[in-house]
């Protein structure tokens, strides 16, 4: 049977500024890097969201979302209106901390220190292709497992067999790609029982694998690489960009006013 591990309820929990609803960490790139370091040093059971404007929207329409984000470990500015957004409630310095590139500078940092990670989620095709890519970028990094869910909801023997299999890895983080709400849901439901620090990364696995072309740096660092996406994938994507920044305007727009 499981046995829920110990999980330090002390988050030491810089400032939190709330974007639209969702609590939101100020903070550094050196100071995330650093708390995720440390915590995996410690073996602690941690989770951390990677919050841009689609989760922000999600957080205020959904109040179980909510929950999660207000209880991680450590919830980051993802897209740049949500940085944006943070520079004007007094983090003046506020820059948008990523999935793609938080995993790519803690897997160079870890490949330093011969710490091991682990990759849940995404195809099994995007898990091979990831691993030997990240294993080329990044002599010596240790990857101690992969695995790919079904889309199916785990039944509880898999459930468990997988919890056993990442804490028999020896791994430190656990690098999640499931998408949003899914992984970070799935995150905090695993807090407690995983004793590593678990990072909801969304397409950064893709991205990495080389499976999805990334937005050119320019558009990333002009907050428009949602708009490469869109224009990447129209389809699938029109409705969350275009409905979502919509409402991401209209509720900025109102918290702004009611600062006022």
């Amino acid at each position: 049977m499981l046995q829920s591990l110990n999980c330090p309820s002390d988050k030491s929990t810089p400032t939190r500024i709330s974007v639209l609803k969702a609590p939101i960490d100020a903070l550094t790139w050196e100071e995330a890097l650093g708390r995720i370091r440390i915590w995996a040093r410690e073996g602690s059971s941690r989770y951390v969201c990677i919050c841009n404007s689609h989760s922000v929207v999600s957080a205020v329409q959904n109040p179980e979302f909510y929950e999660v984000v207000k209880g991680a470990d450590m919830a980051t500015p993802d897209g740049a209106p949500v940085a944006w957004l943070m520079r004007r409630f007094g983090a003046v310095r506020q820059e948008r901390i990523n999935g793609p590139d938080l995993m790519e500078r803690y897997c160079s940092e870890a490949a330093m220190r011969g710490e091991s990670i682990y990759l849940y989620g995404g195809s099994e095709t995007t898990l091979a292709l990831l691993q030997k890519k990240l294993t080329q970028r990044f002599p010596g990094l240790k990857i101690a497992g992969a695995y790919s869910p079904p889309y199916r909801e785990l039944t509880p023997e898999e459930r468990e067999v997988a919890i056993n299999s990442i804490n028999a890895s020896g791994a430190r983080t656990v690098w999640v790609s499931l998408g949003c709400p899914k992984q970070e849901a799935w995150m905090a439901a695993h807090r407690g029982y995983l004793n590593a620090v678990m990072i909801g990364v969304g397409a950064a696995f893709d991205y990495h694998a080389g499976t999805v072309r990334r937005a050119p740096l320019w558009m990333q660092r002009n907050g428009l690489e949602w708009l490469f996406r869109l224009l990447s994938e129209p389809r699938r994507l029109w409705k969350r960009y275009l409905v979502t920044n919509t409402l991401f305007i209209w509720f900025a727009t109102r918290q702004l006013l009611k600062a006022r």
